[in-house]
């Protein structure tokens, strides 16, 4: 059987020290055996996948890990994730993230209240899509929405995609929420161009609408975060990547409960693969995950990835001994299985990338463009290096200056960049 190629990401799963740890990153205070096992026989090193001057997110970073450099190929992470749900941008289309987001209650103007979630407490995707359906069925938002060429595509989460027709988005400046968690939103509404002022527009027409509908009234009474309004951001015109298969010469497929994996997979020419029960959340079907992943290997493929924002979802949320959870279960419940699933099929011959895409910190709940520790295995050798993954040992191994590098390692190519 030709040899495997592997790529696991714990989304956000590095950190600065934490004080409440010790001092200890979240990855040094996980228990993560498996992980920890394969380290100590591959190399640990650090890479920067985020450009300097460009967004320190998910979608530059993970755009980098699968060799396609943002500096040239970034237009925002709207249309990546436009292009999961099979939506076509038109020349003069713009795709915005529509975020399900919370405010906290209190009278007065939409400019003086925090920003509490920016996922209006992770969710449930029944009711996203019940309340982004009756937003745009309300009389007053539709007539705002349909004089500003916006239409949106309901998704099962909190991350819904917004196209707006003929729009001019020079100059504009949107913030991702969860990098503004706890702040008022005034002075990070949308600004620098009279487009931001029509998005600004309808941000407070759909918190006028959805404070006090039924169903968060339900969702108050019941215990959970009201989603009392929907933000723009990410925007981006449509994107175009390299085929993964005419650079690389390896065919594959993505494993995501997020639709940026999904959409970097279908302009790259990668299989979106889709598990029932994945919820970019700390309850997703880890085990279905390792299943389809396997299934990918078995049915020809030479490559998977397996992508788990856990991690990042609970650092967002405030939730440190959640993200150890996730960091814990990235080991028991996806990488130690998966490995063993691959031997029993008679897969021995791989090699395996694991890491963070990028920092997301305990202390601010955001995230971080710094390097971040990578972790390259063969199975069929053995470094004798000895240690473990964490941040320490990635600051202390060979640093890579792109991540655009990382796929040439994995699949042992000679044209890796490194300082």
């Amino acid at each position: 059987m030709d040899k495997k190629y592997i790529l696991i990401i714990g989304d956000g799963m590095a950190d600065n020290p934490v004080e409440s740890l010790g001092n200890k990153t979240p990855l040094q205070a996980a228990k993560k055996p498996c992980i920890d096992a394969l380290a100590a026989k591959g190399e640990v090193g650090n890479v920067k996948n985020v450009p300097e001057g460009l967004p320190a997110g998910s979608e530059t970073a993970i755009l980098s890990i699968f060799g396609c450099d943002p500096a040239i190929y970034f237009t925002g992470r709207a249309p990546m994730e436009a292009a999961a749900t099979g939506m076509k941008l038109k020349a003069g289309d713009v795709a915005y993230r529509c975020n399900m987001v919370c405010y906290e209650d209190k009278d007065g103007p939409l400019e003086e209240k925090r920003i509490l979630s920016h996922s209006a407490g992770s969710i449930e995707g029944e009711d996203s899509i019940a309340l982004i359906r009756a937003l745009w069925a309300s009389p007053a938002f539709r007539a705002a929405a349909d004089k500003a060429g916006m239409t949106v595509r309901p998704d099962p989460s909190f991350r819904h995609i917004a196209v707006q027709s003929g729009a001019d988005i020079s100059g504009i400046r949107l913030c991702p929420p969860h990098d503004h968690l706890g702040e008022a939103v005034g002075p990070i509404l949308p600004s620098g161009c009279a487009n931001a002022e029509t998005l600004r527009q309808l941000m407070v027409l759909a918190h006028e609408f959805l404070d006090h509908c039924p169903l968060n009234e339900q969702r108050r009474a019941a215990g959970k975060l009201p989603a009392n309004g929907i933000w723009f951001w990410a925007e981006g015109t449509a994107a175009a990547l390299p085929d993964f298969y005419e650079r690389y010469g390896k065919r594959g497929g993505v494993i995501s409960a997020v639709p940026l994996c999904h959409g970097i997979a279908a302009l790259t020419g990668l299989e979106m693969i889709h598990v029932e029960g994945a919820t970019g959340e700390l309850d997703t079907n880890y085990e279905g995950k390792v299943a389809a992943a396997v299934d990918c290997l078995q049915k020809g493929a030479d490559f998977v990835a397996i992508h788990v924002e856990a991690p990042d979802e609970c650092t967002h949320n405030g939730d440190l001994a959640g993200k150890l959870q996730a960091i814990e279960w990235l080991d028991s419940r996806v990488t130690a299985p998966f490995l063993a699933q691959l031997r029993e099929t008679g897969v021995t011959d791989y090699r395996l990338l694991m890491l963070s895409d990028h920092k997301t910190l305990t202390a601010t709940r955001g995230h971080d463009g710094d390097p971040v520790p990578y972790l390259l295995y063969d199975s069929g050798k053995d470094s004798g290096f000895g240690g473990v993954y964490d941040e320490p040992s990635g600051m202390a191994g060979r640093a890579l200056a792109s991540g655009v590098s990382l796929m040439d390692l994995l699949f042992e190519r000679e044209c890796a960049h490194h300082v």
